[in-house]
Protein backbone atom coordinates (compact mmCIF):
# COMPACT_ATOMS: atom_id res chain seq x y z
CA UNK A 1 0.00 0.00 0.00
CA UNK A 2 1.40 3.43 -0.94
CA UNK A 3 0.84 6.10 1.70
CA UNK A 4 1.37 9.78 0.77
CA UNK A 5 2.57 11.37 3.99
CA UNK A 6 3.27 14.75 2.37
CA UNK A 7 5.45 15.97 -0.44
CA UNK A 8 8.70 17.73 -1.19
CA UNK A 9 8.57 19.82 -4.33
CA UNK A 10 11.63 20.70 -6.40
CA UNK A 11 11.34 24.33 -7.43
CA UNK A 12 13.50 24.77 -10.52
CA UNK A 13 15.37 28.01 -10.03
CA UNK A 14 18.88 26.66 -9.42
CA UNK A 15 20.45 25.62 -6.16
CA UNK A 16 21.76 28.60 -4.23
CA UNK A 17 24.98 28.34 -2.36
CA UNK A 18 25.00 29.95 1.05
CA UNK A 19 26.70 33.26 1.55
CA UNK A 20 30.45 32.87 1.32
CA UNK A 21 32.82 35.03 3.36
CA UNK A 22 33.59 37.19 0.33
CA UNK A 23 29.91 37.71 -0.34
CA UNK A 24 29.26 38.50 3.30
CA UNK A 25 32.08 41.04 3.31
CA UNK A 26 30.53 42.73 0.27
CA UNK A 27 27.88 44.09 2.63
CA UNK A 28 30.18 44.90 5.55
CA UNK A 29 29.87 48.64 4.84
CA UNK A 30 26.08 48.38 4.56
CA UNK A 31 24.82 46.24 7.44
CA UNK A 32 24.71 47.93 10.83
CA UNK A 33 22.87 47.74 14.16
CA UNK A 34 20.02 49.58 12.40
CA UNK A 35 17.27 47.98 10.30
CA UNK A 36 18.29 47.57 6.64
CA UNK A 37 15.21 47.01 4.46
CA UNK A 38 14.00 46.76 0.87
CA UNK A 39 17.27 46.24 -1.08
CA UNK A 40 16.94 46.63 -4.84
CA UNK A 41 19.73 46.68 -7.42
CA UNK A 42 19.60 48.84 -10.54
CA UNK A 43 19.40 47.05 -13.93
CA UNK A 44 23.08 47.78 -14.67
CA UNK A 45 24.06 46.16 -11.36
CA UNK A 46 26.05 49.17 -10.17
CA UNK A 47 23.69 50.81 -7.66
CA UNK A 48 22.02 49.28 -4.63
CA UNK A 49 19.05 51.17 -3.17
CA UNK A 50 17.82 50.31 0.31
CA UNK A 51 15.75 51.73 3.13
CA UNK A 52 17.38 52.30 6.53
CA UNK A 53 15.15 52.79 9.55
CA UNK A 54 15.83 55.16 12.46
CA UNK A 55 19.11 56.49 11.10
CA UNK A 56 20.04 59.83 12.71
CA UNK A 57 20.61 61.30 9.23
CA UNK A 58 17.13 60.39 8.00
CA UNK A 59 14.80 63.26 7.17
CA UNK A 60 12.97 62.64 10.41
CA UNK A 61 16.04 61.71 12.45
CA UNK A 62 16.15 58.66 14.69
CA UNK A 63 12.36 58.45 14.83
CA UNK A 64 12.08 58.22 11.05
CA UNK A 65 10.75 54.76 10.07
CA UNK A 66 12.89 54.66 6.94
CA UNK A 67 14.66 56.76 4.31
CA UNK A 68 16.02 55.73 0.91
CA UNK A 69 19.82 55.38 0.78
CA UNK A 70 22.04 54.09 -2.03
CA UNK A 71 25.40 52.35 -2.43
CA UNK A 72 27.64 52.01 -5.46
CA UNK A 73 29.47 48.88 -6.50
CA UNK A 74 33.15 48.69 -5.54
CA UNK A 75 34.64 45.60 -7.17
CA UNK A 76 32.99 42.65 -5.44
CA UNK A 77 31.55 44.84 -2.69
CA UNK A 78 29.52 47.98 -2.09
CA UNK A 79 30.24 51.44 -0.79
CA UNK A 80 28.87 52.72 2.47
CA UNK A 81 25.24 53.92 2.18
CA UNK A 82 24.68 57.49 1.01
CA UNK A 83 21.48 59.32 1.85
CA UNK A 84 19.43 59.78 -1.34
CA UNK A 85 18.34 63.30 -0.41
CA UNK A 86 15.26 64.99 0.97
CA UNK A 87 13.68 65.31 -2.48
CA UNK A 88 12.59 61.67 -2.27
CA UNK A 89 12.66 61.27 1.51
CA UNK A 90 10.36 62.68 4.16
CA UNK A 91 9.33 61.87 7.73
CA UNK A 92 7.35 58.77 6.65
CA UNK A 93 8.54 55.37 5.40
CA UNK A 94 10.26 55.73 2.01
CA UNK A 95 11.30 52.91 -0.32
CA UNK A 96 12.11 52.13 -3.97
CA UNK A 97 9.75 49.78 -5.81
CA UNK A 98 11.65 49.66 -9.10
CA UNK A 99 14.38 51.31 -11.15
CA UNK A 100 13.78 52.00 -14.85
CA UNK A 101 15.98 50.07 -17.33
CA UNK A 102 18.09 53.16 -18.03
CA UNK A 103 18.44 53.96 -14.31
CA UNK A 104 16.95 57.44 -14.73
CA UNK A 105 13.61 56.85 -13.06
CA UNK A 106 12.63 55.58 -9.62
CA UNK A 107 9.23 54.16 -8.75
CA UNK A 108 8.70 55.12 -5.13
CA UNK A 109 6.66 53.44 -2.41
CA UNK A 110 5.96 56.42 -0.20
CA UNK A 111 3.20 58.72 0.99
CA UNK A 112 4.60 62.15 0.21
CA UNK A 113 2.77 65.17 1.57
CA UNK A 114 2.01 68.33 -0.36
CA UNK A 115 4.13 71.43 0.07
CA UNK A 116 5.04 74.30 -2.18
CA UNK A 117 7.19 72.14 -4.47
CA UNK A 118 5.73 68.66 -4.03
CA UNK A 119 2.40 67.14 -5.00
CA UNK A 120 0.59 64.95 -2.52
CA UNK A 121 0.94 61.28 -3.43
CA UNK A 122 -1.28 58.37 -2.49
CA UNK A 123 1.63 56.00 -1.95
CA UNK A 124 3.03 55.36 -5.43
CA UNK A 125 5.14 57.97 -7.22
CA UNK A 126 7.87 58.53 -9.82
CA UNK A 127 11.07 60.57 -9.50
CA UNK A 128 13.38 61.49 -12.37
CA UNK A 129 17.17 61.57 -12.15
CA UNK A 130 18.64 65.08 -12.29
CA UNK A 131 22.11 66.56 -12.21
CA UNK A 132 21.68 67.14 -8.48
CA UNK A 133 20.03 63.89 -7.47
CA UNK A 134 16.32 63.21 -7.96
CA UNK A 135 13.30 65.32 -8.86
CA UNK A 136 10.31 65.85 -6.61
CA UNK A 137 8.08 62.76 -6.71
CA UNK A 138 5.13 62.82 -9.09
CA UNK A 139 2.03 60.91 -8.06
CA UNK A 140 0.88 57.74 -9.86
CA UNK A 141 -2.90 57.57 -9.67
CA UNK A 142 -4.34 54.14 -8.95
CA UNK A 143 -8.15 54.20 -8.45
CA UNK A 144 -9.25 53.06 -4.99
CA UNK A 145 -5.69 52.59 -3.85
CA UNK A 146 -5.46 52.55 -0.06
CA UNK A 147 -3.15 50.94 2.47
CA UNK A 148 -3.80 50.89 6.21
CA UNK A 149 -0.56 49.00 6.84
CA UNK A 150 2.46 50.80 8.26
CA UNK A 151 4.70 48.94 5.77
CA UNK A 152 4.45 49.71 2.07
CA UNK A 153 6.03 47.01 -0.10
CA UNK A 154 5.69 46.15 -3.75
CA UNK A 155 7.38 45.56 -7.08
CA UNK A 156 6.99 46.22 -10.79
CA UNK A 157 7.51 43.91 -13.72
CA UNK A 158 10.37 44.49 -16.17
CA UNK A 159 8.62 47.16 -18.24
CA UNK A 160 6.88 48.81 -15.25
CA UNK A 161 3.36 48.06 -16.53
CA UNK A 162 2.35 45.72 -13.69
CA UNK A 163 2.48 46.69 -10.03
CA UNK A 164 2.15 43.94 -7.39
CA UNK A 165 1.96 45.19 -3.83
CA UNK A 166 1.06 44.33 -0.27
CA UNK A 167 -1.69 46.28 1.44
CA UNK A 168 -4.33 46.15 4.12
CA UNK A 169 -7.19 47.53 2.09
CA UNK A 170 -10.59 46.78 0.59
CA UNK A 171 -11.34 43.06 0.48
CA UNK A 172 -8.34 41.78 2.41
CA UNK A 173 -8.51 38.19 3.60
CA UNK A 174 -6.89 39.03 6.91
CA UNK A 175 -4.23 41.67 7.50
CA UNK A 176 -1.97 42.51 4.53
CA UNK A 177 -2.83 40.76 1.24
CA UNK A 178 -1.14 40.88 -2.16
CA UNK A 179 -2.80 42.91 -4.93
CA UNK A 180 -2.09 43.80 -8.55
CA UNK A 181 -2.71 46.93 -10.63
CA UNK A 182 -2.01 47.01 -14.39
CA UNK A 183 -1.18 49.98 -16.57
CA UNK A 184 -3.77 49.73 -19.34
CA UNK A 185 -3.26 52.33 -22.06
CA UNK A 186 -1.59 54.80 -19.72
CA UNK A 187 -4.06 54.37 -16.86
CA UNK A 188 -3.69 52.10 -13.88
CA UNK A 189 -6.52 49.71 -13.06
CA UNK A 190 -8.02 49.51 -9.59
CA UNK A 191 -6.25 46.93 -7.41
CA UNK A 192 -7.29 43.28 -7.65
CA UNK A 193 -6.68 40.77 -4.87
CA UNK A 194 -4.42 37.93 -6.04
CA UNK A 195 -6.74 35.38 -4.47
CA UNK A 196 -6.78 32.85 -1.64
CA UNK A 197 -4.28 30.50 -3.28
CA UNK A 198 -1.70 33.09 -2.18
CA UNK A 199 -3.34 35.20 0.52
CA UNK A 200 -4.07 33.90 4.01
CA UNK A 201 -5.65 35.37 7.12
CA UNK A 202 -2.13 36.37 8.19
CA UNK A 203 0.38 38.72 6.54
CA UNK A 204 1.64 38.52 2.97
CA UNK A 205 4.45 41.04 2.44
CA UNK A 206 7.32 42.17 0.17
CA UNK A 207 6.32 40.68 -3.21
CA UNK A 208 8.79 40.55 -6.11
CA UNK A 209 8.60 39.18 -9.64
CA UNK A 210 11.07 37.19 -11.70
CA UNK A 211 12.45 38.89 -14.79
CA UNK A 212 9.86 37.18 -17.02
CA UNK A 213 7.01 38.14 -14.69
CA UNK A 214 5.85 34.54 -14.26
CA UNK A 215 7.21 33.72 -10.81
CA UNK A 216 6.09 35.67 -7.76
CA UNK A 217 8.14 35.61 -4.57
CA UNK A 218 6.70 36.87 -1.29
CA UNK A 219 7.09 36.54 2.48
CA UNK A 220 4.35 35.40 4.82
CA UNK A 221 3.78 34.31 8.41
CA UNK A 222 0.57 32.56 7.41
CA UNK A 223 2.08 29.25 6.28
CA UNK A 224 4.18 26.64 8.03
CA UNK A 225 7.84 27.45 7.80
CA UNK A 226 11.18 27.78 9.53
CA UNK A 227 10.59 31.15 11.21
CA UNK A 228 8.20 34.04 11.58
CA UNK A 229 8.30 35.16 7.92
CA UNK A 230 9.51 32.76 5.23
CA UNK A 231 9.94 33.35 1.51
CA UNK A 232 7.59 31.42 -0.78
CA UNK A 233 7.31 31.21 -4.57
CA UNK A 234 4.33 30.69 -6.84
CA UNK A 235 3.90 30.54 -10.62
CA UNK A 236 1.33 32.58 -12.56
CA UNK A 237 -0.86 30.22 -14.61
CA UNK A 238 -2.59 32.71 -16.89
CA UNK A 239 -2.97 36.42 -17.63
CA UNK A 240 -5.70 37.03 -15.05
CA UNK A 241 -3.19 37.43 -12.19
CA UNK A 242 -5.60 35.45 -10.00
CA UNK A 243 -4.64 31.91 -11.02
CA UNK A 244 -1.49 30.67 -9.26
CA UNK A 245 0.25 27.43 -8.44
CA UNK A 246 0.30 26.48 -4.73
CA UNK A 247 3.01 28.56 -2.99
CA UNK A 248 6.21 26.67 -2.21
CA UNK A 249 8.56 27.37 0.70
CA UNK A 250 12.05 28.01 -0.70
CA UNK A 251 13.58 25.87 2.01
CA UNK A 252 16.47 26.10 4.45
CA UNK A 253 18.89 27.51 1.88
CA UNK A 254 16.83 30.71 1.88
CA UNK A 255 14.78 30.65 5.08
CA UNK A 256 15.81 30.46 8.72
CA UNK A 257 14.34 30.61 12.19
CA UNK A 258 14.39 34.40 11.86
CA UNK A 259 12.50 36.74 9.55
CA UNK A 260 13.23 36.75 5.80
CA UNK A 261 11.78 39.61 3.73
CA UNK A 262 12.38 41.53 0.49
CA UNK A 263 13.54 38.57 -1.60
CA UNK A 264 14.61 39.72 -5.08
CA UNK A 265 15.78 37.37 -7.79
CA UNK A 266 18.61 38.41 -10.12
CA UNK A 267 18.95 35.07 -11.89
CA UNK A 268 20.47 36.60 -15.02
CA UNK A 269 23.35 37.84 -12.88
CA UNK A 270 23.56 34.60 -10.90
CA UNK A 271 22.38 35.71 -7.46
CA UNK A 272 19.48 36.81 -5.31
CA UNK A 273 19.29 39.15 -2.33
CA UNK A 274 17.01 39.44 0.67
CA UNK A 275 17.00 40.69 4.24
CA UNK A 276 17.21 38.39 7.25
CA UNK A 277 17.28 38.79 11.02
CA UNK A 278 19.36 35.61 11.40
CA UNK A 279 22.98 36.15 12.51
CA UNK A 280 22.29 39.84 12.90
CA UNK A 281 21.65 42.08 15.88
CA UNK A 282 17.91 41.43 15.87
CA UNK A 283 17.15 43.73 12.95
CA UNK A 284 17.32 42.99 9.24
CA UNK A 285 20.63 42.73 7.40
CA UNK A 286 21.08 42.53 3.62
CA UNK A 287 22.29 39.13 2.39
CA UNK A 288 23.27 37.77 -1.02
CA UNK A 289 23.40 34.20 -2.26
CA UNK A 290 24.94 32.91 -5.48
CA UNK A 291 23.14 30.42 -7.71
CA UNK A 292 24.82 27.16 -8.58
CA UNK A 293 23.30 26.16 -11.89
CA UNK A 294 23.88 22.43 -11.74
CA UNK A 295 21.40 21.70 -8.97
CA UNK A 296 17.92 22.62 -7.81
CA UNK A 297 16.55 24.15 -4.66
CA UNK A 298 14.50 21.59 -2.77
CA UNK A 299 11.57 23.52 -1.39
CA UNK A 300 9.49 22.35 1.52
CA UNK A 301 5.71 22.50 1.49
CA UNK A 302 5.03 21.00 4.92
CA UNK A 303 7.29 22.15 7.74
CA UNK A 304 6.26 21.31 11.26
CA UNK A 305 8.77 23.25 13.36
CA UNK A 306 9.89 26.79 13.96
CA UNK A 307 13.16 25.56 15.46
CA UNK A 308 16.62 25.42 13.93
CA UNK A 309 15.91 21.74 13.32
CA UNK A 310 13.64 21.42 10.30
CA UNK A 311 10.98 18.72 10.01
CA UNK A 312 9.44 17.71 6.73
CA UNK A 313 7.13 14.86 5.82
CA UNK A 314 8.15 12.71 2.87
CA UNK A 315 6.41 10.44 0.37
CA UNK A 316 7.20 6.93 1.54
CA UNK A 317 6.29 3.32 0.87
CA UNK A 318 4.86 1.54 3.93
CA UNK A 319 3.54 -1.98 4.37
CA UNK A 320 -0.12 -2.65 5.18
CA UNK A 321 0.80 -3.19 8.81
CA UNK A 322 2.48 -0.17 10.41
CA UNK A 323 5.73 -0.81 12.26
CA UNK A 324 8.07 1.58 14.00
CA UNK A 325 9.02 4.99 12.72
CA UNK A 326 11.87 6.13 10.46
CA UNK A 327 13.99 9.26 10.73
CA UNK A 328 16.14 10.62 7.95
CA UNK A 329 17.75 13.92 7.05
CA UNK A 330 20.96 15.86 6.67
CA UNK A 331 23.43 17.77 8.82
CA UNK A 332 24.56 21.07 7.33
CA UNK A 333 26.67 24.07 8.25
CA UNK A 334 24.23 26.80 9.35
CA UNK A 335 26.18 29.50 7.51
CA UNK A 336 27.10 27.73 4.26
CA UNK A 337 24.50 24.90 4.00
CA UNK A 338 27.39 22.53 3.18
CA UNK A 339 26.91 18.93 4.37
CA UNK A 340 28.82 18.20 7.59
CA UNK A 341 30.24 14.90 8.84
CA UNK A 342 28.66 14.26 12.24
CA UNK A 343 27.47 11.86 14.91
CA UNK A 344 23.81 11.51 15.87
CA UNK A 345 22.64 10.08 19.19
CA UNK A 346 18.96 9.22 19.56
CA UNK A 347 17.66 8.78 23.10
CA UNK A 348 14.19 7.33 23.55
CA UNK A 349 12.11 7.81 26.68
CA UNK A 350 13.32 4.42 27.93
CA UNK A 351 17.01 4.72 27.20
CA UNK A 352 19.58 4.90 24.42
CA UNK A 353 20.02 1.65 22.49
CA UNK A 354 23.51 1.37 21.00
CA UNK A 355 22.15 0.94 17.46
CA UNK A 356 20.76 4.47 17.66
CA UNK A 357 24.20 6.04 17.77
CA UNK A 358 24.69 6.89 14.11
CA UNK A 359 27.86 8.01 12.37
CA UNK A 360 27.22 10.18 9.33
CA UNK A 361 30.41 10.48 7.25
CA UNK A 362 28.59 12.24 4.39
CA UNK A 363 26.24 14.46 6.42
CA UNK A 364 23.22 12.23 5.73
CA UNK A 365 21.45 9.70 7.93
CA UNK A 366 18.53 7.26 7.76
CA UNK A 367 17.43 5.10 10.68
CA UNK A 368 14.37 2.98 11.48
CA UNK A 369 13.37 2.87 15.15
CA UNK A 370 11.46 -0.02 16.66
CA UNK A 371 8.53 1.99 17.90
CA UNK A 372 7.22 5.57 17.83
CA UNK A 373 8.30 7.48 20.91
CA UNK A 374 9.35 10.88 22.18
CA UNK A 375 13.02 11.14 21.27
CA UNK A 376 15.90 13.36 22.32
CA UNK A 377 18.43 13.81 19.54
CA UNK A 378 21.94 15.19 19.96
CA UNK A 379 24.13 15.96 16.95
CA UNK A 380 27.88 16.45 17.33
CA UNK A 381 30.47 17.38 14.72
CA UNK A 382 34.12 18.48 15.05
CA UNK A 383 34.39 22.26 14.90
CA UNK A 384 30.67 22.84 15.54
CA UNK A 385 28.44 23.58 18.51
CA UNK A 386 26.36 20.50 19.32
CA UNK A 387 22.60 20.56 18.73
CA UNK A 388 20.17 19.10 21.25
CA UNK A 389 16.58 18.65 20.09
CA UNK A 390 13.39 16.86 21.11
CA UNK A 391 11.30 15.09 18.46
CA UNK A 392 7.84 13.75 19.31
CA UNK A 393 7.08 10.81 17.00
CA UNK A 394 4.54 9.06 19.23
CA UNK A 395 1.70 9.44 16.72
CA UNK A 396 3.85 8.76 13.64
CA UNK A 397 3.81 4.94 13.50
CA UNK A 398 4.64 3.68 10.01
CA UNK A 399 5.82 7.10 8.84
CA UNK A 400 9.15 8.50 7.72
CA UNK A 401 10.03 11.86 9.21
CA UNK A 402 12.70 14.09 7.72
CA UNK A 403 14.60 15.94 10.43
CA UNK A 404 17.41 18.21 9.20
CA UNK A 405 19.98 19.84 11.46
CA UNK A 406 21.86 23.12 11.05
CA UNK A 407 25.07 23.33 13.09
CA UNK A 408 26.75 26.58 14.08
CA UNK A 409 30.55 26.62 13.58
CA UNK A 410 32.75 27.29 16.60
CA UNK A 411 33.91 30.79 15.74
CA UNK A 412 33.97 34.22 17.32
CA UNK A 413 30.58 35.84 16.80
CA UNK A 414 28.62 32.61 16.43
CA UNK A 415 25.29 32.85 18.27
CA UNK A 416 23.39 29.78 19.46
CA UNK A 417 19.74 29.88 20.47
CA UNK A 418 19.09 27.61 23.48
CA UNK A 419 15.62 26.64 22.35
CA UNK A 420 14.97 24.06 25.04
CA UNK A 421 16.05 26.21 27.99
CA UNK A 422 12.72 27.09 29.59
CA UNK A 423 11.58 28.98 32.68
CA UNK A 424 8.54 29.19 34.90
CA UNK A 425 6.14 31.75 33.50
CA UNK A 426 7.12 35.27 34.57
CA UNK A 427 10.02 33.92 36.66
CA UNK A 428 13.71 33.12 36.34
CA UNK A 429 13.38 29.57 37.72
CA UNK A 430 14.65 26.96 35.25
CA UNK A 431 12.26 24.16 34.36
CA UNK A 432 13.67 20.61 34.69
CA UNK A 433 13.48 20.01 30.93
CA UNK A 434 16.10 22.73 30.47
CA UNK A 435 18.93 20.77 32.02
CA UNK A 436 19.57 18.41 29.09
CA UNK A 437 20.41 21.29 26.76
CA UNK A 438 22.33 23.17 29.45
CA UNK A 439 24.43 20.05 29.98
CA UNK A 440 25.29 20.12 26.26
CA UNK A 441 26.56 23.68 26.78
CA UNK A 442 28.56 22.48 29.79
CA UNK A 443 30.14 19.72 27.68
CA UNK A 444 30.91 22.20 24.92
CA UNK A 445 32.69 24.55 27.34
CA UNK A 446 34.62 21.69 28.92
CA UNK A 447 35.77 20.43 25.52
CA UNK A 448 36.77 23.95 24.44
CA UNK A 449 38.48 25.39 27.54
CA UNK A 450 39.59 28.61 25.79
CA UNK A 451 36.09 29.56 24.69
CA UNK A 452 34.39 32.46 26.45
CA UNK A 453 30.71 33.14 25.91
CA UNK A 454 28.24 35.95 26.40
CA UNK A 455 24.70 35.03 27.40
CA UNK A 456 21.79 37.15 26.17
CA UNK A 457 18.26 37.04 27.55
CA UNK A 458 15.28 38.24 25.52
CA UNK A 459 11.53 38.62 26.04
CA UNK A 460 8.73 39.62 23.72
CA UNK A 461 7.59 43.24 23.66
CA UNK A 462 4.53 42.91 25.86
CA UNK A 463 4.47 44.43 29.34
CA UNK A 464 6.61 47.11 30.92
CA UNK A 465 10.01 47.54 29.28
CA UNK A 466 11.96 47.85 32.55
CA UNK A 467 10.29 44.73 33.95
CA UNK A 468 11.17 42.79 30.79
CA UNK A 469 14.81 43.87 31.00
CA UNK A 470 14.95 42.85 34.67
CA UNK A 471 13.34 39.45 34.01
CA UNK A 472 15.64 38.71 31.06
CA UNK A 473 18.67 39.62 33.18
CA UNK A 474 17.52 37.34 36.01
CA UNK A 475 17.13 34.48 33.53
CA UNK A 476 20.63 35.08 32.21
CA UNK A 477 21.86 34.95 35.80
CA UNK A 478 20.05 31.63 36.35
CA UNK A 479 21.68 30.07 33.31
CA UNK A 480 25.11 31.32 34.33
CA UNK A 481 24.63 30.00 37.88
CA UNK A 482 23.81 26.57 36.52
CA UNK A 483 26.85 26.48 34.24
CA UNK A 484 29.11 27.59 37.08
CA UNK A 485 27.56 24.96 39.40
CA UNK A 486 28.70 22.35 36.85
CA UNK A 487 32.31 23.46 37.12
CA UNK A 488 32.59 26.14 34.44
CA UNK A 489 34.74 29.12 35.49
CA UNK A 490 32.49 32.15 35.96
CA UNK A 491 35.14 34.35 34.28
CA UNK A 492 34.37 32.59 31.01
CA UNK A 493 30.72 33.70 31.07
CA UNK A 494 29.27 37.18 30.81
CA UNK A 495 25.65 38.02 30.21
CA UNK A 496 23.04 40.71 29.72
CA UNK A 497 19.25 40.91 29.59
CA UNK A 498 17.81 42.92 26.69
CA UNK A 499 14.11 42.62 27.39
CA UNK A 500 12.13 42.98 24.18
CA UNK A 501 14.53 45.31 22.37
CA UNK A 502 16.03 42.70 20.02
CA UNK A 503 13.20 40.75 18.39
CA UNK A 504 13.93 38.18 15.71
CA UNK A 505 10.26 37.84 14.78
CA UNK A 506 7.01 39.78 14.81
CA UNK A 507 5.33 40.43 18.18
CA UNK A 508 1.88 40.41 16.57
CA UNK A 509 0.95 36.79 17.35
CA UNK A 510 1.72 34.25 20.05
CA UNK A 511 3.27 31.90 17.49
CA UNK A 512 5.93 34.46 16.64
CA UNK A 513 6.24 36.08 20.09
CA UNK A 514 7.51 32.80 21.51
CA UNK A 515 10.51 33.04 19.17
CA UNK A 516 11.46 36.33 20.79
CA UNK A 517 11.40 34.80 24.29
CA UNK A 518 14.79 33.14 24.24
CA UNK A 519 18.22 32.75 25.81
CA UNK A 520 21.24 32.71 23.51
CA UNK A 521 24.96 32.53 23.87
CA UNK A 522 27.52 34.12 21.59
CA UNK A 523 31.15 32.98 21.36
CA UNK A 524 33.32 35.98 22.28
CA UNK A 525 36.74 34.29 22.50
CA UNK A 526 38.08 31.12 20.95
Amino acid sequence: MRVIIGFVLAFIIGQAEAQTPSQASSFERINSPLDELNPIISPDGNTLFLTIANHPSNAGGKRDPGDIWFCTRLGDGWSSPIHAGNEINDFSYNAVGAVSPDGNQLFLLSHYHANENRAKTQGIAIAQKTNNGWSRPKNITIPYYMNRSLLTSGCFNADQTVFVFSAETYGTTGVEDLYVSINDGGKWTEPRNLGTTINTSFQELTPSLSSDGKTLYFSTNGRKGFGSFDVFATTRLDESWRSWSPPVNLGAVVNSEGRELFYRDYAASGYYILTSTTSSDGYSDVKMHQYRNDQNIVSIDSVESLDSVQYTNATVETPDEKTGVSLKGVIVDAKTSVLVKGRIQIMSSIGLPEKNIIESPDGKYNVTLDRPDSYTIQVDAPGYVSVHQKVDARLREGETLEVNFKLQPIAIGTTVNLQNVLFEQGKADLLPESFDELNVVVSFLRENPRVKIELAGHTDSRGVHQDNVHLSQERVNSVKEYLVSEGIDSKRITGKGYGGTRPIASNDSEETRKMNRRVEFTIRKF
